[in-house]
């Protein structure tokens, strides 16, 4: 690996972790079309907890008040009507459907699910299924109109994004638009409840991490792709909140759309597998 592999690999992990486009499919397509080595295991746990910085540092004041509020409902034993103290346990319920799905089926899914075909598949048929919510519902409901019901079908759907293809921020977007949210609170919530996940799943690489230091990308290309991730990262965030403000999810629908056809087309004319 080079330092302009490391930065551009680190730029399409901070893309397409936030953009509902799938990060875990493009980490697996970029090297594919172009035909670059596996970075490894310690690479990628640095990409990822670029990402995960970006999260941090953009919403640290949500956060921080998220969690205070959540640490006094239970020390109250109750929690009450605030925004931030449903906020903490609407993330709390939506998470545990990914911890679960992770846990069964998270080995099977990464040795099974990493052929570009398949991700061509769910790549084009949730983009099919964000074309179809974003247009059929309507745009109405708040982040603080939200249920524990609602929270637990999007952190269901957010599950389904151990999946190469399907991409969390565009599952939890189509769920929420189903549910009726505007396209910025599902945005908003979508972000917040992808922050247990993300880090969650940083702390599960880093513990495989161990030993793994010494290998054959340097630590220097290691820190590169990690300080593209984290700065393209929050420049994604920023972007996705405005742009949802007076835009639709459907440009992303077909980009998902046009990148399927693409695979297909490379793996039937060009003879890639």
């Amino acid at each position: 690996m080079n330092l302009w592999e490391a930065v551009v690999l680190g730029a399409v992990q901070g893309l397409s972790e936030f953009l509902p486009i799938s990060s875990s499919g493009h980490l697996i397509l970029i090297p594919w079309i172009f035909g670059w080595k596996d970075p490894g295991l310690a690479f990628d746990v640095f990409l990822h907890l670029g990402t995960a910085l970006a999260l941090i540092l953009y919403f640290f004041g949500d956060l921080w008040r998220i969690f205070t509020a959540g640490l006094a409902s239970l020390w109250e034993r109750r929690v009450g009507f605030e925004i931030d103290r449903l906020l903490f346990w609407w993330i709390f319920i939506g998470t545990l459907p990914a911890v679960v799905a992770g846990f069964l089926f998270g080995d099977y899914i990464e040795a099974h699910f990493r052929s570009p075909l398949l991700v061509a598949f769910f790549l084009a048929s949730v983009g099919f299924l964000i074309f179809w919510m974003d247009w059929q519902y309507p745009s109405t409901r708040t982040i603080e109109e939200m249920t524990g019901l609602e929270a637990f079908l999007i952190g269901l759907a957010q599950a389904c994004a151990l999946i190469p293809g399907v991409s969390r921020s565009g599952s939890t977007l189509a769920m929420a638009r189903r549910l009726g949210f505007n396209r910025h609170a599902a945005a908003r919530f979508s972000f917040l409840l992808s922050v247990p996940i993300v880090f969650g799943a940083l702390a599960l690489e880093g513990r495989k991490l161990v030993g793994h230091l010494g290998g054959e990308v340097g630590l220097d290309y290691m820190v590169g792709g990690l300080l593209s991730s984290f700065i393209v990262g929050i420049l994604s965030i920023h972007f996705l909140l405005q742009f949802l403000k007076q835009s639709s999810l459907m440009v992303f629908a077909w980009y998902r759309l046009m990148v399927a056809a693409g695979i297909v087309m490379m793996s039937l004319f060009f003879n890639r597998s």
